[in-house]
């Protein structure tokens, strides 16, 4: 039996219905992404999912004793309580656990996630924040865990232990990301939701692109033709037939129906028409910076960074959440004074800065008011255009450019600070985090903007897809201060960097760090690991295989080569974590050995 079932589901607001009378349901070990465009309902599918909502008709049905757990999109404003207060509160009843075992597997948790316990949730940033609200959804152990923008806010580093970990999960997933590479490493079914409908893809990303192209297409064709009979029927019956006679009774009522049809057609929401400005051209000398430094508290944030930013560069900025990426952003641009070094800006510069924090929304204005304050035209491209017209090209309708900007979604929020800072010519185009909670289509179109875009880029990003198809090097934060350069986008600095240092702690050692506060003694926490760790070695073992498996996959040579070097080094981790494991299983055997019957680890 499946896990969840949607049967004839139908839900809406006023209006169109968000879900139009719709079908679906999620097998065991599935992981299901769902895609569509922002404001179609994917947030109130999922909502629908754990029971927040309730449809206006059909039927939610879940397997008996299923466990649903949601991390949604938005973190909670008011939650309070230590890290491991929250985590705790997302303990299932469904599954009995004495103390002392959800005790240890929430610990273990934590410590897997890199997660300090004691500290309180609100002093954390957004990305960590996100990461305890995952915890929490694990916590529960579902047997199917909804994700909504899961990446969000998220660094690198994070993003992709997160895939490994639901990689090697066998927890049914169905999610919703704007992340390409998160989505295309994930998903074994693609579902669609547009105009009310859902649509099942039993593919991967790629072919779902393809598929859905030739889908439109035969729609396109369908509904010229339907249009085309239904022009022929209305012009039949304006040339005066006599439709009452017996023979055209039939007729008429056919005419009657495709009129009822084509009122019924949802038609497609067109694409936005998002469009840049470029400045006058700068100086071709664009940021010159000499042996810059800056440190925060006797902490060091940039050291010792020479670097030259051409005319027509796009350099993206890669580090983890917290390592000074937005900062590094300041100093170049001359906001922020260095502690040492120089920074000296080039002529001509029209800077656009696209805030990550999107601070240059005022909620309580409404959208129309936010891009062109009291006025009814904005001047674009260098003749005036009507307000309405405008944030119609950033597919804002009529009915919500007068509603307070506090109303949008992360998404629409997203599409309006676009729509304010591209009324402003720009030669340089700083975006800080310019993709989360974008639509993958309007994302594309953003990044095929940016591509063509004729000025210089500065580019904060965790999007790796992002990264690759647009900028042509990277600044990467590499711990204490260190900033290296490398040409190319993301795939690029993997290949060129230096092989990861790999430090496997192990769990012994990591849960004993927080074993002060248990009243747990060691060799507890001991044999536990020594039970835990033959699971891990196995798991572990067949991930080695899968990458092993992947150099024997012609496909890799021909359409990613840069991606063996990545095999190569995760081989080599894995290989030397097995290696410690086995180590450490032996060291552990021999303790309990020499312990005699009562197998006590001291």
């Amino acid at each position: 039996m499946p896990l969840l079932q949607l049967h004839q589901v139908r839900l809406a607001y006023g209006g169109l219905p968000l879900l139009d009378c719709v079908n679906l349901q999620i097998e065991a070990g599935e992981r299901v992404c769902l895609v569509g465009r922002n404001g179609t309902g994917k947030t109130s599918l999922m909502r629908l999912m754990t029971g927040e909502e309730s449809p206006n008709a059909g039927e939610v049905l879940r397997a008996p004793g299923t466990v649903v757990t949601y991390l949604s999109q938005e973190i909670p404003e008011k939650m309070t309580g230590s890290v491991m207060e929250v985590i705790r509160s997302g303990l299932s009843s469904a599954h009995h656990e004495e103390e002392w075992e959800s005790d240890f597997r929430l610990e273990h948790l934590a410590n897997t996630m890199n997660l300090s316990t004691d500290v309180s949730f609100a002093s954390l940033s957004g990305g960590l924040k996100r990461r305890v609200l995952l915890a929490r959804a694990l916590a529960g152990k579902p047997d199917l865990l909804l994700l909504d923008e899961p990446t969000n806010h998220l660094d690198l580093e994070t993003i992709i232990w997160l895939e490994e970990f639901l990689l090697t999960t066998s927890i049914a997933l169905f999610f919703v990301t704007h992340d390409r590479a998160f989505l295309k490493k994930l998903a074994t079914r693609i579902v669609e939701l547009d105009r009310g409908r859902l649509t099942s893809w039993n593919c991967d990303y790629p072919t779902y692109l393809e598929r859905k192209v030739a889908s439109l297409e035969a729609e396109e064709k369908e509904w010229a033709a339907f249009d085309k009979k239904l022009a022929q029927e209305e012009a039949w019956l304006r040339q005066g037939v006599k439709a009452r006679r017996t023979r055209n009774e039939g007729r008429v009522r056919v005419l009657e129906q495709l009129r009822r049809e084509r009122g019924e057609r949802r038609e497609r929401e067109e694409k936005a028409k998002i469009t840049l400005q470029t400045g006058n051209l700068s100086g071709q000398k664009v940021i010159e910076a000499k042996n810059l430094s800056f440190h925060y508290d006797g902490i060091p944030i940039v050291q010792h960074l020479t670097t030259t930013i051409w005319r027509g560069d796009k350099i993206g900025i890669i580090g983890p959440n917290g390592s000074g990426k937005t900062t590094l952003l300041k100093l170049l641009l001359g906001e922020i004074t260095p502690s040492s070094g120089s920074v000296h800006l080039g002529t001509k510069l029209e800077i656009v800065y696209f805030d990550q924090l999107r601070g240059k929304i005022d909620g309580e204005k409404s959208v129309a008011v936010n891009v062109a304050g009291d006025a009814e035209t904005v001047l674009f491209q260098g003749r005036p255009r009507h307000i309405h017209s405008y944030l119609e090209d950033f597919l804002f309708h009529r009915d919500r450019i007068r509603m307070p900007a506090k109303m949008l979604s992360g998404g629409e929020r997203n599409r309006l600070l676009l729509a304010k800072l591209f009324l402003q010519p720009a030669n340089l185009l700083v975006m800080d985090e310019p993709t989360n909670d974008l639509d993958a289509e309007t994302m594309e179109l953003l990044e095929e903007l940016v591509v063509e875009y004729q000025g210089t880029l500065l580019l904060v990003s965790h999007d790796r897809a992002f990264l690759n198809n647009v900028v042509t090097s990277t600044l990467v934060f590499e711990g204490e201060g260190k900033v290296a350069e490398y040409c190319g986008g993301y795939d690029d600095w993997v290949v060129q960097r230096p092989a990861p240092k790999i430090v496997d702690v192990p769990l012994i050692a990591r849960v004993e760090k927080k074993s002060e506060r248990s009243s747990r003694p060691p060799a507890f926490l001991k044999r536990r690991e020594l039970e835990e760790l033959p699971r891990l070695i196995e798991q572990w073992e067949q991930e080695k295989e899968s990458l092993s498996a992947m150099f024997g996959d012609p496909e890799i040579y021909r359409k990613e080569p840069t991606k063996l070097l990545e095999i190569q080094t995760e081989l080599q981790a894995f290989e030397e974590r097995i290696a410690k494991s086995y180590l450490r299983w032996e060291e552990l055997e021999e303790k309990r050995a020499k312990c005699g019957e009562t197998g006590k680890l001291v």
